[in-house]
């Protein structure tokens, strides 16, 4: 069985925040790889129908009240009390979705553990390329290579490729994980996939 996770990733997503750090936990334990294939969550919405959901179960009474006891419950147990709701949700990622894209796959977890805190932690203008360049240099990534390439039209399409790819597959949000040709969706299936990579 393969021992590779590839996560579908987009930085506008709380849950992705939530996920990453327990799955680095998992692939540590189960001594497995993770790959992050950046999408554009946007776009995936669009494909699918889907929506952020606090919008789409706004009209469902006790639903949304019970997803945040769920997330707070999640902060809790795996200690990420430094997660702040970012006052622009829901924001557009482009910017950064396209610097992902452009970040070689090697670097890409190092980019996500520069960027996850300073978005949901911090707080920052994700839109900023001023700001996001900062973040990227101080975390010694080659930010203006970086922002450069996301005018690049190639990085444009292999984002949305990566995207509509994403979305034949069956996926439809974030965070999204694969085990082979096994999906799972949500934060709440990292101990399915630990189960499925079973012991190193």
């Amino acid at each position: 069985m393969t021992r590779t996770v590839e996560f579908i990733f987009d930085f506008s997503a709380p849950n992705g925040y939530l996920a990453w750090y327990p799955l680095k936990d998992i692939a540590a334990r189960t001594g497995a790889t993770i790959t992050i294939t950046p999408v554009y969550l946007g776009g995936m919405h669009k494909l699918t129908g889907n929506s952020p959901p606090m919008m789409r179960d706004a009209g469902v009474k006790g639903k949304v009240a019970y997803a945040m006891l769920e997330f707070e419950r999640f902060v809790q147990k795996h200690g990420l009390t430094k997660f702040r709701t970012h006052p622009d949700l829901p924001f557009n990622s482009i910017l950064v979705q396209r610097a992902l894209m452009a970040c070689p796959p090697e670097q890409r977890g190092a980019m996500l553990d520069c960027l996850l805190p300073a978005i949901w932690e911090e707080n920052i203008a994700v839109g900023d390329p001023h700001v996001v360049g900062e973040k990227l240099t101080a975390c010694g990534l080659d930010a203006q290579a970086l922002l450069e390439a996301t005018q690049d039209p190639q990085v444009k399409q292999h984002l949305s490729d990566n995207t509509a790819d994403a979305v034949e597959r069956g996926a439809f949000g974030i965070p999204t994980f694969f085990v082979g040709t096994e999906m799972f969706f949500g934060k709440e299936r990292l101990g399915q996939i630990e189960d499925m990579l079973g012991p190193q």
